[in-house]
């Protein structure tokens, strides 16, 4: 299928400099504020990683986790330069100790 036609789902793990209950709720209401209702946003997600799920299999150096998919990868690289994610970025930022980016796309 070509790449034009599917979903372009965008994972990202933010891991804070220090991980406070206020700092997690702090960037998850950001994601919410500046990410969740850009064009071509099929489907938003956010929010704190599971506490309670401590499986061998469960990754668990993050605090926040944001999904955001697209309907296409034209609406995500819009998205990439849209005023509010550049916003969320800089106001974000300095914040962060580390943030890991999925992406991949997926048939509907």
């Amino acid at each position: 299928m070509a790449a034009d036609s599917q979903l372009l789902v965008h994972n990202v793990f933010f891991t804070l400099k220090e991980g406070t209950p206020a700092n997690i709720q702090k960037l998850t209401d950001a994601c919410f504020k500046y990410l969740k209702d850009h064009p071509g946003v099929a489907f938003f997600a956010a929010g704190p990683l599971v506490a309670e799920l401590e499986r061998p299999v469960n990754v668990r150096d993050f605090h926040v986790a944001l999904l955001v998919v697209f309907k296409s990868k034209a609406d995500h690289d819009v998205y990439q330069t849209a005023p509010d994610h550049l916003k969320f970025i800089e106001e974000n930022k300095p914040t962060w100790d580390k943030v890991r980016v999925f992406d991949n796309y997926s048939n509907t």
